[in-house]
């Protein structure tokens, strides 16, 4: 039944130009579900992508002969390059139209992976997928508004919740497809196989979205000096956070990054305050029901990845679970997120977000700190609940919080907000990585007498789980602020005025043209 419907809203589709109908209907607004699909074959893509390629490191490594600390940044850099861009493809998306640089980002993404796949060195390798993280930050800062544009408000909240279903897919099919393809054929299909699929998709999109609010395009500039001082801003921030403590916070490695940061901060504070539009115009600032959720989202996957990055560490150590069983357990959070996400969406069609998110955040402070009172002969049972609990609690925070924030702006500034919302997610998860890590080895190296965790040893347990308690209580914190955070988002009376569905103008976007007449 499923592919029939699909086959039925396809074929319906591609022969409207041969119906009876005048020129005025020649392009109708698309589906909103072939519009779904479209959305759901690129994230489900893009983070199926970063997941397969975490499982290839290693191979990576031996047969491109090189060491850890390099290949390393076959993933650091793609990650350096989707935060950076984000907000300037989603400024660009609000002018140019969703259609143009979703389309072209599939385009770029594919092409990307055929130059990853020809890597035959890791420089190559990480150049081509710096490359791929260029268009990886096209579609995502597209997916978000896609959705938005075509859903009415009563129906957003379940879609995202669909759209979260689908990240879920690609994060926990990504381990098992990647071992499966490496043990199969070489780690060079891992990035072939994103050709096809993205080329396909990309046609059809240029195709499918033609007409209808995926499609509109603005007679305004492109911030083109914003754009390079935000990469400028970011991408170095991002490299010094990360690696601050691997590198030695008082390096040249951290302090002349951070100090580039540092100084284009400034120069685009400037340049933004003279650029009309800018990239992010400062009234968005200014509604409560975008920018609270915007940081509590931050502040969600900040705590949550204090446990992606540390579990692993204790399941195989203290705890002694082998690689297998450690990735058995590492998934159960994501498909909680499959599983629940969808159902809260539809919930904060009827309820609102406030109530779900604040639940959602507090479910997570509960897991985290129950994580934190974890022993190395604690049973699968009692390491699983609070996994789960983890994965409930996002779930339930996500859909209702994206739902809010793209029906918070109005339609010509969904670009910049879903942009907005997808670098909050990933500005969370480095920085989340960033605190369990030197909270972590911190501890580590004070308790142990000036030793570094490099390698464990039985009687480095009482150390490793002193360190591992008190990053997770971290975590706790993090997430008992994102309580606080998400609950004085307050009540949405405003969310049915910022969701206009009309095409004019709105005081948190002036159309540039009536500013450039007025003056």
């Amino acid at each position: 039944m499923y592919f029939a419907f699909w086959n039925r809203e396809i074929t319906c589709y591609f022969n409207r130009p041969m119906l009876k109908k005048n020129m005025d209907n020649a392009h109708q607004p698309p589906h909103k579900w072939l519009v779904f699909a479209l959305v759901a074959v690129g994230v489900f893509m893009s983070t199926l992508d970063g997941s397969i390629v975490n499982v290839a490191l290693p191979t990576l490594m031996a047969e491109l002969d090189s060491e850890m600390v390099v290949i390393e940044w076959v993933t650091m850099i793609y990650l350096l390059t989707v935060s950076s861009l984000l907000l300037s493809f989603g400024r660009l998306s609000d002018i140019k139209g969703r259609r143009w640089v979703y389309s072209r980002g599939l385009m770029v993404f594919s092409a990307g992976s055929l130059f990853c796949g020809a890597a035959d060195s890791a420089a190559w390798l990480i150049a081509a997928r710096a490359f791929q993280g260029v268009g990886a930050a096209m579609i995502m800062a597209c997916t978000q508004a896609l959705v938005a544009d075509v859903f009415p408000q009563a129906e957003r909240g379940r879609a995202m919740g669909m759209v979260g279903a689908v990240v879920a897919s690609g994060l926990t099919l990504g381990p098992a497809l990647g071992g499966w393809i490496l043990h199969l054929a070489s780690w060079q299909v891992i990035f072939y196989i994103n050709i096809p699929i993205g080329l396909i998709t990309g046609a059809a999109a240029g195709r499918i979205l033609r007409g209808g609010p995926t499609d509109e395009v603005r007679s305004e500039p492109f911030d083109w000096a914003g754009a390079v001082l935000l990469v400028l801003t970011l991408a170095p921030a991002l490299m010094a956070v990360s690696h601050a403590y691997d590198w030695g916070y008082g390096s040249p490695a951290v302090l002349i990054p951070a100090a580039v940061s540092l100084l284009s901060g400034v120069a685009l504070a400037m340049v933004e305050r003279r650029a009309d539009p800018p990239i992010l115009s400062p009234s968005l600032l200014t509604i409560r029901l975008f920018t609270l959720p915007v940081a509590a989202a931050m502040i969600l996957f900040m705590g949550l990845f204090t446990l992606v990055f540390l579990m692993p560490f204790f399941l195989m150590h203290p705890a002694g679970r082998s690689v297998s069983h450690t990735g058995h357990l590492m998934v159960m959070p994501f498909i909680c997120l499959f599983v629940v996400a969808p159902v809260s969406g539809h919930l904060s069609d009827h309820m609102g977000s406030r109530a779900l998110c604040t639940m959602g955040m507090a479910i997570l402070a509960t897991a985290l700190y129950s994580l934190s009172r974890l022993t190395p002969g604690s049973g699968d049972i009692a390491i699983a609940w609070p996994m789960v609990l983890a994965g409930i609690g996002t779930a339930v925070f996500i859909s209702p919080n994206t739902a809010v924030i793209m029906s918070a702006v109005p339609r010509n500034c969904r670009g910049i907000a879903a942009a907005t919302t997808a670098a909050a997610r990933n500005l969370g998860m480095v920085a989340g990585i960033a605190l369990a890590g030197t909270l972590f080895n911190s501890l580590f190296y004070d308790l142990s007498g000036g030793e570094p965790f490099k390698t464990y040893r039985p009687n480095l347990e009482p150390i490793f789980m002193t360190a591992f308690r008190m990053a997770m209580l971290a975590g706790a914190l993090v997430a008992g602020i994102g309580v606080a955070v998400s609950f004085l988002r307050g009540p949405e009376a405003a969310r049915a005025a910022g969701d206009r569905e009309n095409k004019l103008s709105s005081p948190a976007a002036p159309d540039y043209n009536n500013r450039k007449n007025a003056r």
